[in-house]
């Protein structure tokens, strides 16, 4: 007997997708997760622009995560032109992260996954019974929204930043003033972290491959080296001869592998999996206490390290507000090289890698952009594989409920991930 569960628009994610699953009796046929988004071409809409537009036309991709597209085209750039920042530069830059994390998980983790584990089908319905929840994960995210526009310019596609730093620097005064929200932050961070302990996690684990940036001393905002469980450790720069796309029929957006082992996950889990000892003193005792110890390879985890690293990220902008004096200098020269710069930091959602080669007259030849989502969707569609044969015996409402979540947990950015496609046009 052949049965089928099919979504045909994914609800709770960012962008569009459907998901398909075929069964022969209870073994599972295929699984096509099936982002049909148009592609978006960013890449060829920075052939010939000056390199100095990068952050900001790459900051359009996506609405919830456009830091981690500015900071990751910086880098890019910078690199080209051989600049290294000042400390200055690199601890504003955190901080605008820090409020990126904050907001882009805490929109997650209470309006789009924390309805899958109450059981409501939205955060709207989700409301009625849990006021006090859905009211504390919005002001948290407020508080994100809040960093975002003082040292940005705007909560959406900041205007602050540029290649070499930032245009200006906030007064001390203006990042002392969110001292109280954020203070109050960090207490309703450790109490989510401890609520949502408390959810009942499928059983489900699988052998991943986890990848993120891992640095000398700091939790992986912007910088380090790429590592894995699994003994990958190479700079950015090796990134293309470790990691290819693939283009398959169901998906307008490229399927990411780790060349001659397949399929890898990055993100929330895989930063905190490979990155615990980095964390701030009080996300790691905050984990220990939730019960929650690395390795983790349960994906419906993914929304507790989450809220550990909204934990993290209020903590350490607390940290830098509270030292934070105004500084010499928040912009440096970038001149125009005849280069290839390389660039990857830590979007909300897992790595995103840009690497541009700019000619000397500074304007970008060619451009090449991977965001997280498109990392993560071998993965997803392998997640599905293993938990088919229980969606197979389940009803069909609770089979798609469970399927849906399986991919949720991933917080897929579809619009991020449909940025390119190689077409062909076969004529006879």
């Amino acid at each position: 007997m052949t049965r089928t569960i099919t979504v045909d628009c994914l609800t709770r994610v960012e962008g569009g997708g459907a998901l398909t699953i075929r069964f022969d009796g209870d073994s599972v046929r295929d699984v096509k997760l099936r982002i049909f988004e148009p592609p978006r071409f960013f890449e060829g809409l920075l052939r010939g622009r000056a390199q100095e537009e990068a952050p900001d036309i790459t900051a359009r991709i996506c609405g919830i995560c456009p830091v981690a597209y500015q900071m990751s085209a910086c880098h890019a750039v910078e690199d080209g032109a051989g600049v290294h920042v000042g400390e200055a530069i690199r601890t504003l830059r955190r901080l605008l992260y820090c409020g990126e994390w904050i907001s882009s998980h805490c929109l997650h983790m209470f309006m789009l996954h924390a309805p899958d584990f109450l059981g409501y089908p939205d955060a709207i319905s989700m409301a009625q019974d849990h006021a006090e929840l859905v009211r504390r994960g919005l002001r948290m995210k407020k508080a994100g929204n809040t960093i975002m526009s003082t040292v940005g310019g705007r909560e959406i596609h900041p205007v602050n930043v540029k290649v070499g730093g930032f245009y200006r620097a906030p007064a001390p005064g203006e990042l002392r003033a969110l001292l109280p929200e954020l203070v109050w932050a960090r207490d309703a961070a450790l109490e989510t972290v401890s609520d949502f302990t408390r959810f009942d996690f499928p059983d489900f684990e699988r052998d991943y491959e986890f990848v993120a940036l891992r640095h000398p001393q700091e939790y992986p905002f912007c910088e380090g080296r790429l590592v894995s469980n699994k003994g990958l450790d190479i700079d950015v720069h090796d990134y293309e001869s470790v990691f290819q796309e693939e283009q398959v029929p169901h998906s307008t957006a490229l399927h990411s592998v780790i060349k001659g082992r397949g399929a890898y996950v990055c993100g929330p889990l895989a930063r905190v999996n490979l990155n615990f000892d980095r964390l701030r003193p009080v996300a790691r005792e905050a984990a220990v206490a939730a019960g929650f110890t690395v390795p983790c390879s349960n994906p419906f985890k993914s929304i507790l390290a989450r809220s550990l690293e909204v934990l993290q990220a209020v903590d350490e902008a607390i940290a830098i507000i509270e030292s934070w004096a105004s500084p010499a200098q928040v912009s440096m020269d970038v001149t125009h090289n005849a280069a290839t710069g390389y660039g990857c930091t830590e979007a909300p959602r897992g790595i995103l890698y840009h690497r541009y080669e700019v000619g000397g007259d500074g304007l970008i030849r060619d451009a090449r952009i991977v965001p997280p989502t498109s990392q993560n969707q071998k993965s997803i569609e392998a997640d599905l594989y293993e938990i088919a044969a229980r969606l197979a015996r389940m009803p069909h409402e609770e089979a798609v409920w469970l399927a849906e979540q399986t991919v949720r947990n991933y917080d897929p950015c579809i619009s991020c991930a449909t940025h390119f496609l190689k077409l062909e046009i076969e004529r006879e």
